[in-house]
């Protein structure tokens, strides 16, 4: 793709040196430098490892998809969408999986209620799901790797996946020196141009440590090619972006969860819930249920948020997206035909309010 698209590509590694100023030690240990009017800093992120003893023992998702052989046990410490994409991944092929995460529930800051749909889906699927835990210490032994929990739990792996976070990847690029500002996590701090301080010196994706997500990257790239060589000046839009987990089945969501919602609207919140078991469950025997959402303004009847657990959910939660991105409401919503039979016509099919929260009301912190 860069080929096609004109794009010289110079293998090394590069650091800026200057406002208009790259160096790039190449593969052969000669430097060259090359200057530009513009410099776009988009180097993305890195896997953290917590530090415990033995921590050299496990893999990051770096090496998780180069692994010459299926583990048959896999311990993977996190409960983000790395760690529950690769537990249904790896159960879903066979292995034995047991998931440590610190909160109750996986998926922190995503809606409530769908976390506690995919923790039971997960477990459902035979993932052995450690709440509240944490790994202290990883031990090589003729088995496998020991790994001991703060719990005081031994459990014995083939691969152990830390999946605890990422960093931006900014160490090497001798950014401070040439005066670019970075948070305190070591983010390039940009404008909402995706600017830094130094005018000639701009960055987007994780780098930043704003949205991080491969087609908010994306996003931010356009708006930065519009704004500098297209003569359209361009902010990135992070409403309504809706994501996706690739756990089995998948969770998708856009705009706000239930929890958000009691926080930022203007008056109580609305919320519409529809629980079926999907067509082609009914032929495997599976007792997996579809979990659909929407949240809704109670004052405004607009719908700020929609959530679904299920088969095809990114496929449907992307057109949902544009409609919220429209502002529509949930009278519109119940006004859209649907298409039968389908999972997505519920989405326009749910009248009855499943509960009615007042706005502000405290929540569960899960």
């Amino acid at each position: 793709m860069l080929a096609n698209a004109g794009v010289k590509l110079f293998e090394g590694e590069g650091k800026v040196v200057g406002p208009n100023e790259v160096e790039v030690n190449q593969l052969d240990g000669t430097k060259i430098s090359y200057s530009a009017k513009h410099i776009l800093i988009a180097t993305g992120s890195r896997a953290q490892r917590p530090a415990i003893p033995g921590q050299e023992l496990a893999i990051t998702s770096d090496e998780a998809l180069s692994l010459e052989e299926l583990p048959k046990r896999a311990v993977i410490l996190g409960g983000g969408y790395i760690a529950v994409e690769f537990a249904s991944i790896w159960r879903g092929m066979g292995a034995s999986v047991d998931l440590c995460f610190r909160k109750e529930l996986p998926l922190r800051g995503f809606d409530d209620e769908m976390r506690a749909v995919v923790a039971r889906n997960l477990e459902g699927r035979g993932v052995n799901m450690h709440p509240r835990t944490t790994l202290t210490e990883l031990v090589k032994t003729e088995d496998g790797i020991k790994v001991r929990t703060d719990h005081g739990e031994e459990l014995l792996a083939d691969v152990v996946l830390f999946a605890t976070g990422r960093t931006p990847n900014t160490k090497r690029l001798n950014l401070e020196a040439v005066g670019i500002e970075l948070d305190k996590n070591g983010a390039v701090k940009v404008d909402e141009y995706s600017r830094t301080n130094i005018p000639s010196i701009w960055a987007i994706g994780d780098v930043t440590d704003r949205m991080n997500l491969t087609p908010v990257a994306l996003m931010e790239g356009t708006c930065f090619a519009k704004t500098v060589f297209g003569e359209q000046p361009s902010k990135p839009d992070y409403s309504h972006v809706p994501c996706a987990v690739f756990c089995i089945p998948p969770l998708s969501v856009v705009g706000l969860s239930e929890e958000q919602a009691i926080d930022q609207a203007n008056g109580d919140v609305l919320v519409f819930t529809s629980t079926f078991n999907p067509m082609k469950n009914t032929i495997s025997g599976r007792q997996e249920k579809t979990v659909m959402k929407l949240v809704v303004d109670g004052e405004t009847d607009k719908v700020l948020g929609a959530s679904m657990c299920g088969p095809d959910a990114a496929e449907i939660i992307q057109g949902i997206a544009v409609a919220l991105k429209c502002g529509a409401t949930k009278a519109q919503f119940d006004s859209t035909v649907g298409i039968h039979p389908s999972a997505a016509e519920e989405f326009v099919t749910m009248r009855s309010v499943s509960r009615r929260i007042a706005a502000g009301k405290p929540k569960n912190n899960l």
